[in-house]
Parts: structure tokens; C-alpha cells; sequence
């Protein structure tokens, strides 16, 4: 039990020991207007950095003994959530402004806090906790106030996702016996289960219109991408293939998802339409990519790639072209967000 706890709030870092070698590098370069927040070890813990859009003036935000990871930014790009590990099993979510200024501990020392969600209005936070004795999603508001409790149960519930319009929250939960997919208001009121199987089913993510869900199960006899409607019907899956695909996310406008696939024999970031047509292989790379998110305009993607001999994060265009290192550094380099824009 312990364990799968500590995986679930590892799963935002999880890393391959495998190196491959290096690449040679694209002249080409793709660069993004704002600012990107990621976590490094190259101080010799995990601290927050922030650099450039163009990979320039990495700058370390948080500087102490503990381990600083899991950065999110609010909406507006003011602020940023984060986690901070002081030691092992101890987790408590911090906010500061984007220049790092104004550190705020936003849970206090409750025990395990993790894997904070802004709401689309920046005014709420969702959240993990083991506060309870079993993981439970709880919310706050954006200053710490008002710390509730939503799922309450005797299951363990998963981290959740808010829908466009902010009066909904997806997650994956555990209490009917194996992992299924249910929505609740955002008060937590009129909980529903929305995927009924005896495979486990995952790792929700609402659609920008609110109108569909994608997920990813282990029906099929492997991980597959699935697709269904807001209220569970017409459960579709959109992979199909014999090898592992997961970690779904829609494009700003909805008409296609990426998400990694280990169908070439590594891990690589693919991307198709959302009725499941043409999958591309957008990476393709002999190393390792992971944790890819798109730009808030769908025009880039953020990943990691292990294709220099250690984890870096690299920006593309969204058809995988001027694939760019922009952290170039010998320490572990991960977790980056794009900064929204205003």
C-alpha cells in the first residue's frame, strides 16, 4: 500500500537509467515567448528553475536541503504551485509568485500533500492528500483557506483534472475494488462512476470543450488510449495496437491528442486525431522521451529526451520538427511547464 502511494506521487518523475548515444542536433531551432518553469538536480537536490523560451537565463527559483518539484503555474502565469519534500513520506504544497518571491507553505505539515491543479479562474487548488489515512482529493482556495476534503472515502482517489468550465473534477479511484474513472461537481457532491470493467482504467483528461473524456485502460491486455463521452457512453479505443500507449492530452483546440507510445521499441511522443487517425510518430529518436505537454496555443510541445546521455528538456513543433535541447546540462533536468500567456 505504502508503496503504490509513493509511485502515484512519483509519477511526475519517473525516470529510466538507460543511455543511449548521443544525437546529433537539429541547426534548426524552436524557441516559445514565454517562460518555462522545470525541475533540476544540478545543484544536488531538486530545486525549481525557470528559463526562457529559447532555453537562456535558467534561473534557480527555490534554494534549500529539500526537494522542490512539481511546479504548476496558475492560469495567468503569476503564480506557481509546487511540492516540497523535506524528507521521505513527508510532502507539503507550496505557492510562489513566478519570480520566486513570496514562498508561501500552503497545506502546512499534514504528512503527504501533492499534485496541485489550479482551477481555470486560478481561484481554487486541487489537490492529493494521505491526510486522512488514504489518498483523497481535496481543494483549497488559491491561498491555502477553506482546506476540504471532497472525495472522502475509504478507496484510494487519484489525482483529478478540472474541466474547461471549472464546475467539474475527473479522477480515477480504487473503492469499487480496481481503478475506474468517475467525475464530481467540484464541491464534491454527485460522485459517478463512469467506466465499469474489470481492468483497471486511468488517467482521465477532460476534453477543451468539456463535452468528451480520454483515458487509458489495460482492457485490451495493455495499456490502449480510449475515448468516451461525458456521461461514460461510447467508450471507444483509439490505439488499438499491441504495445503500451498512455499519458493522453487534447490539443488546445480539441481535434487531436498526444501522448507517448513504446510501440517502436522506446519510449516516443505520438500524436493522432481524435478519432484515432493518423498516428504519427513525432520524435523517433533512439532514446527515451517523456512528459510531454503542449503549448497553451498547440503550436509546441515540451518533453524529456535521454538522446544526449541524460535526461534534458527538448522543445519541437507540433509536427516534430526543430527538435531542440534547451537545458543542455550534464544534471537531471525534468518536469517543465509552459508558462501561459496572457
Amino acid at each position: 500500500m505504502r508503496m503504490k502511494i509513493l509511485v502515484i506521487f512519483a509519477f511526475v518523475i519517473i525516470l529510466f537509467n538507460a543511455c543511449e548515444e548521443p544525437t546529433i542536433p537539429d541547426t534548426t531551432t524552436t524557441t516559445y515567448a514565454g517562460k518555462i518553469v522545470f525541475v533540476s538536480n544540478r545543484a544536488g537536490n531538486d530545486e525549481i528553475y525557470i528559463m526562457n523560451g529559447d532555453g537562456s537565463n535558467q534561473t534557480r527559483m527555490t534554494s534549500n536541503t529539500e526537494s522542490d518539484d512539481n511546479p504548476r503555474y496558475s492560469p495567468d502565469g503569476s503564480k506557481i504551485a509546487f511540492v516540497r519534500g523535506p524528507e521521505p513520506g513527508v510532502r507539503y504544497i507550496y505557492i510562489m509568485d513566478e519570480d520566486g518571491s513570496n514562498q508561501t507553505n500552503l497545506t502546512g505539515e499534514t504528512g503527504i500533500d501533492a499534485d496541485p491543479h489550479f482551477s481555470p479562474d486560478g481561484s481554487k487548488i486541487a489537490f492529493v492528500s494521505l491526510r486522512d489515512g488514504n489518498l483523497e482529493i481535496c481543494i483549497m482556495d488559491e491561498d491555502g483557506s477553506n482546506q476540504t476534503n471532497l472525495t472522502n472515502n475509504s478507496g484510494n482517489d487519484y489525482p483529478s483534472q478540472f474541466s474547461p468550465d471549472g464546475s467539474k473534477l475527473v479522477f480515477w479511484s480504487d473503492r469499487d475494488g480496481n481503478d475506474e474513472i468517475y467525475v464530481m461537481d467540484v464541491d464534491g457532491s454527485n460522485q459517478t462512476r463512469l467506466t465499469n470493467h474489470s481492468e483497471k482504467d486511468w488517467d482521465p483528461q477532460f476534453s477543451p470543450d468539456g463535452s468528451r473524456i480520454v483515458f487509458v485502460s489495460t482492457r485490451d491486455g495493455n495499456w490502449e488510449i480510449y475515448i468516451m463521452e461525458i456521461d461514460g457512453s461510447n467508450q471507444t479505443n483509439l490505439t488499438n495496437n499491441s504495445e503500451w500507449d498512455g499519458f493522453p492530452q487534447f490539443s488546445p483546440d480539441g481535434s487531436q491528442i498526444m501522448f507517448r507510445s513504446y510501440r517502436d521499441g522506446n519510449d516516443e511522443i505520438y500524436l493522432m486525431d481524435v478519432d484515432g487517425s493518423n498516428q504519427t510518430n513525432l520524435t523517433n529518436t533512439s532514446g527515451h522521451e517523456d512528459f510531454a505537454q503542449l503549448s497553451p496555443d498547440g503550436s509546441k510541445i515540451l518533453f524529456l529526451s535521454e538522446r544526449d546521455g541524460n535526461w534534458e528538456i527538448y522543445i519541437m513543433e507540433i509536427d516534430g520538427s526543430n527538435q531542440t535541447n534547451l537545458t543542455n546540462h550534464p544534471g537531471r533536468d525534468f518536469d517543465p511547464q509552459f508558462q501561459p500567456q496572457p
